[in-house]
């Protein structure tokens, strides 16, 4: 890791930004960088060198792996810097009071005086950008896009429902969450600007830690910590206004605030299903996005054209060059579902029990280079009973579990007719433009440890959802949109 100029390293300038389970990020208050810092549970601090492993290990796969799949410019994948530790013990001690309480389990490593250097996306764009001009920016982690294609799948239910769907009702259940959301991912993948509407409108409506909006790098809406949420529309379209009625001519009510945001679902829809060619990711041989089904039975959109008699799901694609069919692709390498997934992870196991040298090889903790994502593109699914199979798909899984976490941001800068040239994508709304850029972040690798937590929580989900969700529905749900499907008529003896 370089060392970082000395002018930047007063405590004072730099301000708590968010954190995540293993990470906390602060952001400089005049340049638009971003320092991250690992973080532990208490008396588990690693040794200086393993951190500079992991900080290298986390910038190598966003630089060899997800970058193949994203293509160059979606992707930030930063560098490994090294701190004055006296700055990072200073900085800890300004942050600490700050932090969520709910956060405050972890400590921040103040010992090995590395951390990573990352662009600040709230703030930054990929264009060079007047510095006095605002800007918006619109962050959304969008889930799983797909509904899970494995013959492995156990029950019936996961090829009807999604995951996020599903899990909602724990997570309320729990008390993770106060209220159900109304957004489905398969809406905003669907590529159907109707059905992305409505999914972006739930989103606004229920932000949970899905969405969260800046201005100017504050945060202006959606959730600070998990139940403490900033999610007053009239309070959002204030923000707005500027942005999208910069003359001010509109009276203000709810008719203005419903429009200001219909503006903006309207922006963040136009530029996730842009595309420029200069932002093609590499020859990734693609899973067909079709051998999914588009949509999901528990979707509102798709309960309310029930109910309105409509039975056929209009469809749309996502245009091949745009982030979320990036997206989807990583997504859709998961081809096996956990459960198909978990005997080959125990295999794994069994291997690296009797051969623990394999380990390294196998490159399951790193290195992350153009070797392992070559690895990645062998997209067969007959279990030829190899563990190169297994180790195989291992790692697609854990690639496609990093898609279906990661986030997208969107920055959103107004523009003048006259400035906006040819080289920069521009979006139009009803009175206003803006030059925009699109980015991908929260690109860690999935740990391999994590995978029978995942096999435990996907049990737990779906039974949680049979017991007491899919019992107490209308029946008549079942038969939702039945000409679609392939029915099997199963004659018994009388």
């Amino acid at each position: 890791g370089r060392g970082m100029d000395a002018e930047k390293m007063d405590e004072n300038e730099w301000k708590y930004h968010g954190e995540g389970n293993k990470s906390l990020v602060v952001s400089h208050s005049q340049r638009c960088v971003v320092l991250r810092f690992l973080k532990f549970s208490p008396n588990r601090n690693k040794a200086p060198e393993e951190i500079l492993r992991h900080l290298q290990n986390i910038v190598d796969f966003g630089k060899h792996v997800m970058k193949q799949f994203f293509g160059e410019k979606y992707v930030h994948y930063g560098e490994v810097v090294q701190l004055p530790l006296d700055f990072v013990k200073q900085l800890c001690l300004k942050i600490q009071s700050e932090r969520p309480e709910s956060r405050c389990d972890k400590d921040l490593d103040t010992l090995s005086g590395y951390a990573m250097c990352l662009p600040n996306l709230t703030r930054l764009q990929t264009y060079h950008f007047v510095e006095h001009r605002p800007i918006l920016c619109v962050e959304i982690k969008p889930k799983c896009g797909f509904i899970p294609f494995s013959s492995h799948v156990s029950q019936e239910i996961k090829h009807k429902v999604c995951r996020y769907c599903m899990h909602q009702h724990l997570k309320v259940a729990n008390g993770k969450w106060k209220r159900l959301s109304k957004y489905c991912p398969l809406d905003l993948f669907s590529g159907n600007k109707q059905r992305m509407h409505f999914a972006l409108t739930s989103l606004l409506q229920e932000a949970q830690n899905n969405l969260k909006i800046f201005k100017n790098g504050e945060l202006i809406y959606g959730c600070k910590d998990d139940q403490d949420s900033l999610s007053d529309w009239n309070e959002l379209a204030r923000h707005l206004k500027p942005f999208f009625f910069p003359a001010n001519g509109m009276v203000n009510g709810p008719h203005c605030t419903r429009t200001i945001i219909k503006e903006l679902i309207h922006v963040i829809t136009m530029t996730l299903l842009s595309s420029t060619d200069a932002c093609r990711a590499g020859n990734m041989k693609t899973v067909p996005i079709s051998r999914g089904r588009s949509y999901c039975e528990a979707s509102a959109f798709s309960k309310e054209l029930v109910r309105n008699g409509k039975n056929k799901m209009e469809s749309s694609a996502l245009p091949r060059g745009c982030l979320l069919y990036k997206t989807l692709q990583a997504q859709m390498l998961d081809m096996l579902d956990i459960e198909g997934l978990y005997p080959l992870y125990n295999r794994v196991e069994q291997y690296l029990e009797e051969f623990p040298e394999e380990r390294s090889t196998s490159q399951i903790d790193g290195p992350y280079n153009e070797a392992f994502y070559e690895k990645l593109l062998d997209l067969s699914t007959e279990d030829d009973g190899t563990e190169a199979f297994a180790f195989t798909k291992v790692q697609q899984y854990r690639v496609a579990m990093t898609a279906k976490d990661c986030s997208i941001m969107i920055s959103l800068s107004p523009c003048l007719q006259d400035e906006c040239s040819a080289q920069r994508p521009v979006v139009l709304a009803s009175k206003s433009r803006f030059t925009f850029s699109v980015s991908v972040l929260d690109l860690d690798l999935k740990p391999y440890e994590s995978i029978p937590h995942q096999y435990k929580l996907d049990g737990k989900i779906v039974n949680y959802y049979l017991k007491n969700v899919q019992a107490k529905d209308d029946p008549m749900m079942s038969n939702l949109f039945k000409e679609n499907e392939d029915c099997t008529l199963v004659l018994h003896k009388v």
